[in-house]
């Protein structure tokens, strides 16, 4: 059991650096298991003090230090497991450093460890002191050069910024020196070294100057970068159209890797992604491949203004960067791909994983007030919710004060590590607004509850809207303050046409309305008829919404609301009631019957977009529906969606039969947006037949699969053969691995499906997949497609009453947390909410979260979420 507590950070606490690097010069040596790194860093006192020198450094084997070129004895200095600290040092010298560091058994996957026989580094948040001694925190901006030498074996030699030299060695080895010119922090260093093929390409900027552009992957697929390029391209234009942005370098690199704890690091110049979203081809890749890496090529590229020109003073500061790369890498989707099916996606992401961390015991601020180790902070709250309030803040003060705004920005803190209080300002300065109280929602927890009431006079023709707040208490918050919530509200007549209006005189079809106190009404006149009242149109803040609209309203806004964010709204909302309402032992079958005849009126609307009735075909998911029912009963859940599953896919046959049948591909593969909406239909149809229990469905299924001349329909069969089961699934999965035995990102799939398997046997067949062979328990991508997949998306048979899915989990957890604790820290939050569900299961998850805790050589990143978890 721990016997000591790690004690937090906090954002009271701040303090500037006592000292600051100018310059940065690094050799490395490289070697699997004997790396030599040598730092000569420029550094001078911050301030009038009398402080020792005190630099971050872990897993470092010492070799020499010295100050001014002169070696320090082993008595003026100390090193321990976390820092180097020299007291009694000039106020501006050199410091020379050498360590050694094994790179090829660093399972942690920080600093600089060994991916496929290739060096690369992970520095965020804090791996750079992994690498070398150094004050490792994001206020201390440096320009570095680096040399790296290696063998010849290591034929890339890539680091940030810009190639200024490379050439051969004696004794087969060669090297290379790069230049950065731009202040950074040392998050932000980046070294690869390999066997890697290269995709090239150029751009030409909108002041003329043309940048290289390398995409690195493994030997051979090449080709699969051409679409991680193309968005590249696209994102950098679009960066310049939207925000004035300029690329700032002579060349930009991108290098995938598998063995990755994240999605993709924006490091200065030389991005590093997990392969899984830099590598696609029409065999290999979903659309939903190409759509993720179109988003986060050009979420990290965005980074170069949001995140690397500008970064965050301390790492409560962290939603700057990411929150507010979020909102530009979803604006940017929006443009590519349609701003109504964009916006239901990223509202389903936030729902699925920011609504659930608000309403548990992990609940946060956007900026955290304390933390205990910041990699845990890398949460939806922070880039999901931190998104929606910069989308919030752009509602506010209108999109070109927003834009006038950004590029205050830009150019007040170009080169500066900053704060939220610094980027608010901004918008204050160039609206003339005070945005004091908006400022709220970077520091109170929890998702806001909004009542809206109405009454109409037909008389006076007037319709006056009540709206109303709370926000629940959320841990270490027990009191909330009113925030100030925009609504975006519109009105319908009982047709569904719209209806005109007044607001202070002036003739509207649509209004903002601002609630920024516990309540307050508005008196809309010239209202010609009972409305129907669409609000938050656009999901214009993220809260929760309820309403005294009658079932009919909802409806009538299924059918016909111009904004299609709330049509799609309606529908959830309807099918969320039903299956609610069924697995609390009240079936309305009635309602259920009329729901499925709404749902065949929407799919015959030959105007609608196929991708957005792909979205609407498909139902709240079940950890959506357990945020519903409290306390939550899995099976229940389960048993009850099913149930309408099968209503609509009996009701619907004909018609899903059709769209089937009329969306089949047979023209060359594209990955455009309107080619991947029509598979994304038609996929959607499969999947809802799925639920009939007739036998030639089955067939249906398996010909789909047997036909599929791309993977995301390969998927879409085998996903409906899944659902159905029998042999023909079993065949097919044999069939699918076989296929594609050699293709890791494809085999990572084949564990996500069946860890979804909701057949009663599929925890045991998860738990065998553990011992498969193919199964890699060190490798993120492959533990996140079996066990992630399962404890977060398979929730009837996590939640197995006899508690052997948590008992799964949390003996995963234990194992990934000896040799890497970021990925077995992500690991927790599906028993972190024990609270939310039937005590019996809830006693059942605290059981094995008290189990961890009670773990000898627990991490911290491990013991902070449990013990968060396991707080009163």
């Amino acid at each position: 059991m721990r016997t000591d507590t790690p004690q937090p950070i906090r954002l009271a606490d701040y303090a500037p650096p006592a000292f600051l690097i100018d310059e940065v010069r690094l050799a490395f040596d490289l070697a699997p298991n004997t790396t030599r790194v040598k730092a000569r860093l420029s550094v001078r006192r911050n301030g009038d003090h009398d402080q020792p020198l005190v630099l971050n450094g872990e897993r470092l084997k010492p070799v020499s230090v010295a100050i001014d070129g002169r070696v320090l004895a082993d008595a003026e200095r100390t090193i321990d497991a976390e820092f180097l600290t020299i007291p009694g040092v000039p106020d501006a010298f050199s410091l020379e450093t050498e360590v050694e560091i094994d790179p090829e058994n660093n399972k942690a996957l920080e600093g600089l460890y060994m991916s496929g026989g290739r060096f690369c580094t992970q520095c965020e948040a804090e791996g750079f002191r992994k690498i070398t001694w150094y004050p490792d925190r994001p206020d201390v901006l440096s320009r570095f050069t680096v040399r790296i030498e290696a063998d010849k074996a290591v034929r890339h030699l890539l680091s940030n910024g810009n190639l200024m030299e490379s050439g051969d060695l004696p004794n087969g080895r060669h090297y290379a020196v790069w230049n950065d010119p731009f202040p950074k922090p040392a998050y932000l260093f980046a070294l690869v070294g390999g066997e890697l093929d290269v995709l090239e390409d150029s751009l030409v900027t909108m002041t003329g100057r043309t940048v290289e552009l390398k995409i690195f992957v493994d030997p051979g697929m090449a080709p699969r970068a051409a679409y991680a390029m193309d968005a590249l391209k696209r994102s950098m234009k679009w960066d310049e159209d939207a925000f004035g942005r300029e690329y700032d370098l002579d060349l930009f690199m991108i290098v995938a890797v598998r063995d990755f704890n994240f999605g993709a690091m924006e490091n200065k110049g030389l991005n590093i992604f997990n392969s899984s979203l830099l590598l696609a081809d029409p065999a290999t890749a979903t659309d939903l491949d190409y759509e993720r890496i179109e988003s986060v090529v050009a979420h990290e590229y965005f980074h170069n203004w949001t995140g690397d020109r500008i970064t965050c003073r301390d790492w409560f500061q962290l939603c700057l960067k990411e929150g507010l790369t979020v909102f530009r890498d979803q604006s940017f989707s929006a443009d590519m791909r349609g701003h109504a099916v964009q916006r239901i996606k990223d509202v389903k992401a936030l729902r699925a994983r920011q609504f659930p961390e608000d309403q548990g015991p992990l609940a946060h601020p956007v900026r955290p007030s304390s933390y205990l180790k910041i990699d845990n902070f890398y949460t939806a709250t922070i880039y999901e919710k931190g998104a929606e309030v910069i989308r919030m803040l752009k509602t506010l003060v209108g999109a070109e004060r927003f834009r006038e705004g950004m590029d205050l920005y830009f150019e007040r803190w170009d080169g500066h590590a900053t704060t939220v209080e610094a980027f608010i300002q901004c918008f204050a300065d160039v609206s003339g607004r005070d945005l004091s109280d908006f400022f709220a929602w970077y520091e109170q927890a929890g998702t806001p509850r909004v009542e809206l009431k109405h009454s109409y006079d037909d008389q006076a023709r007037t319709l006056t809207v009540e709206l109303s707040q709370t926000t629940p208490p959320t841990p270490g918050q027990p009191t909330k303050q009113p925030l100030p919530i925009p609504v975006v509200l519109g009105l319908l007549d009982g047709e569904g046409r719209t209806l005109a209006f007044e607001r202070d005189g002036v003739a509207v079809d649509e209004t903002l309305v601002v609630l920024d106190g516990e309540s307050a009404a508005i008196t809309l006149t010239g209202v010609d008829s009972r409305p129907v009242i669409s609000a938050f149109r656009g999901f214009s803040a993220p809260i929760g919404l309820t309403t005294d609209a009658r079932p009919t309203d909802r409806y009538v806004q299924m059918a016909s609301d111009p904004d299609l964010f709330n049509r799609w709204e309606a529908g959830q909302d309807l099918a969320r009631a039903l299956i609610v309402a069924r697995a609390k032992g009240a079936p309305d079958q009635v309602g259920e019957e009329r729901f499925a005849e709404a749902m065949g009126r929407a799919l015959a609307d030959q105007a609608s977009d196929p991708a957005f009735k792909a979205l609407l075909l498909a139902l709240p998911s079940e950890p959506d529906l357990a945020l519903a029912l409290q306390p939550a009963d899995p099976a229940a859940i389960h048993e009850a969606r099913e149930a309408l599953r099968q209503r609509l896919a009996l009701h619907l046959t004909d018609d899903l039969k059709r769209i089937h049948i009329g969306l089949q591909e047979l023209g060359e593969f594209s990955p455009d947006a309107a080619s991947a909406g029509r598979r994304a239909l038609r996929n959607a149809a499969l999947d809802l037949l799925a639920a009939n229990p007739r036998a030639e469905i089955a067939e249906l299924a398996e010909g789909h699969y047997r036909a599929a001349a791309n993977m995301t329909d390969a998927m879409g069969g085998l996903s409906a053969l899944m659902l159905i089961g029998g042999q023909a699934y079993e065949d097919a999965l044999a069939d699918f691995f076989q296929r594609w035995k050699s293709e890791p990102l494809v085999i990572d799939k084949w564990f996500a499906l069946q860890a979804r398997d909701p057949d009663e046997s599929a925890l045991g067949r998860v738990m065998g997949l553990t011992a498969h062979p193919a199964f890699e328990q060190k490798n993120p991508n492959r533990l996140r497609a079996l066990v992630s997949t399962f404890a977060n998306f398979n929730p009837a048979r996590f939640h197995d009453p006899s508690g052997a899915g948590y008992r799964f989990l949390a003996d995963q957890i234990l194992a990934v947390d000896s040799f890497n604790p970021m990925t077995a820290a992500r690991l927790v939050d599906p028993l972190g909410g024990w609270r939310r569900y039937k005590p019996e299961l809830g006693a059942l998850m605290k059981q094995e979260l008290e189990r961890i805790a009670a773990s000898e050589g627990l991490s911290k990143n491990v013991h902070e979420l449990v013990a968060k978890a396991l707080a009163d």
